[in-house]
C-alpha cells in the first residue's frame, strides 16, 4: 500500500521565538535552520521579514536548504491594494519560494481587533493570496483563531478559509491560536471543513499547548484528513508553546496506525539524530534539557525500580515502548536505595564494570549507596558519582590526583563607578604526577561579571593538572542545583552538577556537606574524575 505523504512545517524560528525569554541571533537561526534541514522537515519558517532586524538579516544569510524556506507575514490591510501594501511587500522581498500569510477567521477578531467588516476581511484574504500566486510564490494561509471562530460563526470561518483556498493557497492551515480546543473538537471540526469542500491534502494544522494536548490535537487533525502539521522543536512557542515536532515525528514514524499509513521527509538515519537536535536547541537557549521529555529526555528510558530493571535484563520491551537508540537516546539504570542486584549489575555493565552474579561486592555497593543516601546523597540522577563509588568498592578507582587543600574567598566592594560588586577567588593545591601544584583563579568572566565561588573553584582545579589538563579543555558546567535535605541546625546541603564536553556527552555528579562550597567541590571533583577515567579509557 502506498503511504500518504505528511508535510512537516517547522516554525521554531518564528513562532518559537515568541517564547518568553527567547531571542535568537541571526547566527543561531542559521544553525537551527541547518539542523532542521538535516532532520528532514519540509518547510522552515524563517521569520517575519521587515518586522525586526534579526529576521530581515536571516533571510539575507539563510543557508541553502532542501526544505522550502518560508517567509511569514500578514494579509494586506483594508483600504489599500495588495500591490501597494508595504508590509506585504517586505515579506515578498525576502525572495522565498513559499510565503505564509496570517489572517483573521474569527468574526469577533475581525470586528474588534481589525475594526473592519467581514466582507472587507474576506477580500483582504483573497486579494493577498492571489497576489502571492501571481508573483509565482507558493502561498500558505494561516487561519488565525479558526477553531474558536468556527465554534462562534461557522459560516464566516468557512467563508474566510474558502477565500484563501479559491485564490490559490497551496495550504490552508487551521490554527487553534488560543490552544483551548481539545482533540475531539479538533477532529470533528476538521472533518466538517473537509466535508464543506476543502480538500484534506490542502489543509494544515497549527496547535498550541495551553491544555497540554497540542500533539494530540495535531494527530486528531491528521486522523480527520489534514496533510500538513506545523510545530516547533521542543514545543517552543508563546505562552505554553506549540505542538512539539520532537514528539510528533517519532509518533508518526513509529506508532500505529501512523507508521503504516503515512510517510514524512524524515529518514530513519535522521530520526537517530533527534535527541541530538533537541539538545542542540536547549544548548543554544542555555537551558537544561527536560529530563522527562518523551522520546528524547534523559529519563525517557530510565528504569529505577529493581523489578523493572530485572525485566529489562531479560527483554527491554517489557518496560520500553521503543528501542531508545532509534531516536538517538540511551537506556539508563539509575541507582538508589530501591535498587536490587539485577538493577545494580545492569548499571555496572553499562559503565564497563562486569561483576558476576552473587559477588559479595554487589551487596557492599548496595549497602554503601543506601548508607550514603541516608546522609543526603542521591544517585538516581548522579550516575557519574555512582560509578566512581562502585569503582572504589571494586578496587578499580585509578589514582589520578589528590587534592591537598583548597581555599575560597568572596569579597564584596565598590568599584570605580561606585557600584557594589562581588569577586570570588579560589586557591587549589593538588598532587599530580608526583608533585604538588598550586593554582589560583578568579570568578570574573570576560564581560567583567562575577560567576561565583564555584566557578572560581572549577577554573582553579583544572588550571594545572599536569598530564590531564588537555583532557579537560572541553569540559564545562551546564547546570548547578542545590537542595537542603534537612532542616534546623543539622541542615545538609546537596549539590548536583551537570557537566558537558565538546563531544556532547553529559553527566551528573553529587556532593553533600553542611557547607555549600564543600558540597560543590565534591561534585566538581567527581565530574572531573569521571571524565578523565572515561577519556583515558
Amino acid at each position: 500500500m502506498t503511504k500518504i505523504k505528511l508535510s512537516l512545517y517547522d516554525t521554531t524560528l518564528r513562532d518559537g521565538q515568541q517564547t518568553q525569554g527567547v531571542q535568537f541571533s541571526t547566527e543561531e537561526k542559521v544553525t537551527i535552520a541547518s539542523a532542521l534541514d538535516a532532520l528532514g522537515v519540509d518547510y522552515i519558517e524563517g521569520g517575519w521579514p521587515g518586522a525586526n532586524p534579526t529576521d530581515s538579516a536571516f533571510f539575507e544569510e539563510a543557508p541553502k536548504t532542501r526544505a522550502r524556506m518560508t517567509a511569514f507575514g500578514m494579509t494586506k490591510r483594508a483600504g489599500r491594494s495588495a500591490e501597494n501594501d508595504e508590509v506585504l511587500a517586505a515579506v515578498l522581498n525576502a525572495n522565498t519560494k513559499s510565503v505564509c500569510l496570517v489572517g483573521k477567521t474569527h468574526e469577533f477578531h475581525v470586528k474588534t481587533a481589525l475594526g473592519i467588516t467581514l466582507a472587507e476581511n474576506t477580500e483582504n484574504i483573497s486579494r493577498s493570496i492571489a497576489h502571492l500566486v501571481a508573483q509565482g510564490r507558493e502561498a500558505l494561509f494561516d487561519a488565525e483563531h479558526f477553531f474558536d471562530g468556527y465554534k462562534s460563526n461557522p459560516a464566516y470561518a468557512l467563508e474566510a478559509i474558502k477565500a484563501a483556498y479559491d485564490a490559490g493557497a497551496r495550504w490552508v492551515v487551521l490554527c487553534d491560536t488560543n490552544g483551548g480546543t481539545l482533540p475531539a473538537e479538533i477532529g470533528r471540526i476538521t472533518a466538517e471543513v473537509i466535508a464543506a469542500g476543502i480538500s484534506g491534502d490542502r489543509l494544515g494544522i497549527h496547535t498550541h499547548d495551553d491544555t497540554e494536548s497540542a500533539v494530540a490535537c495535531s494527530l486528531a487533525a491528521v486522523d480527520a484528513g489534514v496533510r500538513q502539521i506545523q510545530g516547533t522543536l521542543n514545543g517552543l512557542g508563546e505562552r505554553c508553546g506549540n505542538a512539539n515536532l520532537v514528539t510528533l515525528i517519532p509518533i508518526l514514524m513509529l506508532k500505529e496506525p501512523y507508521a503504516s499509513l503515512y510517510e514524512t521527509g524524515v529518514s530513519t538515519e535522521a530520526l537517530a539524530g533527534l535527541t541530538r537536535t533537541s539538545r542542540m536547541l536547549d544548548e543554544i537557549l542555555n537551558r537544561v534539557p527536560d529530563k522527562q521529555a518523551g522520546f528524547v529526555g534523559s529519563s525517557a528510558f530510565a528504569h529505577k525500580a529493581g523489578l523493572h530493571a530485572s525485566a529489562i535484563l531479560k527483554d527491554p520491551s517489557t518496560y520500553e515502548h521503543i528501542d531508545p537508540s532509534i531516536v538517538g537516546n540511551a537506556r539508563i539504570i539509575p541507582m538508589s536505595n530501591q535498587a536490587g542486584q539485577s538493577n545494580l549489575r545492569r548499571r555496572l555493565a553499562s559503565a564497563g564494570l562486569e561483576v558476576e552474579k552473587g559477588d559479595p561486592a554487589l551487596a557492599e555497593i548496595l549497602d554503601e549507596v543506601k548508607a550514603r543516601e541516608a546522609e543526603g546523597y542521591s544517585y538516581d540522577t548522579a550516575q557519574a558519582s555512582f560509578e566512581l563509588l562502585a569503582r572504589k568498592v571494586l578496587g578499580q578507582m585509578p589514582d589520578l590526583f589528590e587534592v591537598k587543600r583548597y581555599r575560597v574567598t568572596v569579597e564584596r566592594r565598590k568599584n570605580k563607578y561606585d557600584q557594589m560588586i562581588s569577586l570570588s577567588e579560589a586557591v587549589v593545591v593538588v598532587k599530580v604526577d608526583g608533585e604538588k601544584r598550586q593554582s589560583v583563579s578568579e570568578s570574573m568572566d570576560e564581560t567583567g561579571s562575577d560567576r561565583g565561588p564555584v566557578n572560581a573553584l572549577s577554573k582553579a582545579l583544572v588550571k594545572d593538572l599536569g598530564q590531564y589538563s588537555a583532557l579537560l579543555e572541553d569540559w564545562r558546567l551546564v547546570d548547578f542545583k542545590v537542595r537542603i535535605t534537612q532542616g534546623g541546625t543539622e541542615a545538609v546541603t546537596r549539590v548536583i552538577i551537570d557537566s558537558e564536553d565538546g563531544q556532547g556527552h553529559r553527566w551528573s555528579t553529587v556532593g553533600v556537606s553542611a557547607n555549600i562550597v564543600d558540597a560543590s567541590f565534591d561534585a566538581l571533583l567527581d565530574a572531573i574524575r569521571w571524565k578523565l577515567i572515561r577519556d583515558k579509557g
